[in-house]
């Protein structure tokens, strides 16, 4: 794996957790670990977010990032796609592009877009027939 782990501002680090939690829910994610402001060197709350017991999406309070950030997220097939976008859609994203082929990008690239509740452009993609 080349990253190890990513950390987005967010609006309301509790309220980005849950929509993660049940965003990502279909991919096996959930909070590994929360860290409190007065344990955490920002002074911020923190959620690390991830599988296997590793966090590797944390989330934080601060100012988003302008523009917002792009997520892309691996799904091993096409009904868990399907199911984020749905999840998502539940837990309060926006629709940013509905489950399809992006035949741009090639011919099995099956993904879902959804804005996060502060603009994150989040992606589940499955790249499998």
């Amino acid at each position: 794996m080349l990253i190890d782990h990513v950390e987005i501002p967010v609006s309301d680090a509790d309220a980005a957790r849950a929509f993660y939690e049940a965003a990502l829910g279909p991919l096996g994610v959930a909070c590994i670990v929360s860290v409190s402001p007065d344990h955490s060197a920002s002074g911020t709350k923190r959620h690390g977010l991830g599988s296997d017991g590793y966090p590797r999406l944390w989330i934080h309070d601060g100012e988003p990032a302008p523009g917002g950030v792009h997520l892309a997220f691996a799904a091993p097939d096409r009904a868990t796609v399907d199911a984020f976008y749905a999840a998502a859609m539940s837990a309060g994203g926006r629709d940013n592009g509905r489950p399809g082929i992006r035949a741009r990008y090639h011919p099995s690239y099956y993904a879902a877009y959804v804005h996060d509740l502060d603009g994150n452009n989040i992606e589940v993609v499955c790249q499998r027939e």
